[in-house]
């Protein structure tokens, strides 16, 4: 029982720690976007929220426990927060590239909620909070992949 606990609270850390990557991503794109991208600063807005929203679900799911949540962004995340490191696609003033970016993250979140979903040791209100919030970002990464869709139709 208490490794399971201790699992469980290891991986909703990094669930934490991935929704912390989001949003320092989006907030980098919205400071590095022209203002006349008022539509994408909008929607990664949004995404900050969504990403608060979950963290602070997941939080509140782990602090019944004596384990201390995890405020910091993964080493991981260095790797996960370079999907954001596209310079050249601001310079551009590319919405396509800076889109398709955002979708390289959102597909990352995925795999790690995928790979959280997975395992075996959580405990099964953990395994039902992370499915909800994977159907949520899914529906998010699926918007940001509708918006590239579209600038690579343009």
């Amino acid at each position: 029982m208490m490794d399971q606990m201790k699992k469980t609270a290891e991986v909703l850390n990094d669930l934490i720690k991935i929704n912390n990557d989001r949003i320092a991503g989006y907030e980098k794109a919205i400071a590095e976007l022209p203002a006349v991208d008022v539509d994408l600063k909008a929607l990664f807005s949004s995404l900050i929220e969504q990403s608060q929203m979950l963290k602070d679900e997941l939080q509140q799911h782990i602090s019944a426990w004596e384990d201390r949540v995890d405020d910091q962004t993964t080493a991981a995340g260095k790797i996960y927060r370079a999907w954001m490191d596209v310079k050249q696609a601001f310079a551009a003033d590319d919405r396509r590239a800076v889109l398709e970016s955002c979708e390289y993250g959102e597909d990352a979140a995925q795999k790690a909620y995928r790979q959280a979903e997975e395992e075996v040791e959580i405990s099964t209100a953990a395994k039902a909070l992370i499915s909800s919030q994977k159907t949520q970002l899914r529906a998010s990464h699926d918007q940001i992949k509708q918006l590239r869709d579209r600038e690579k139709a343009l």
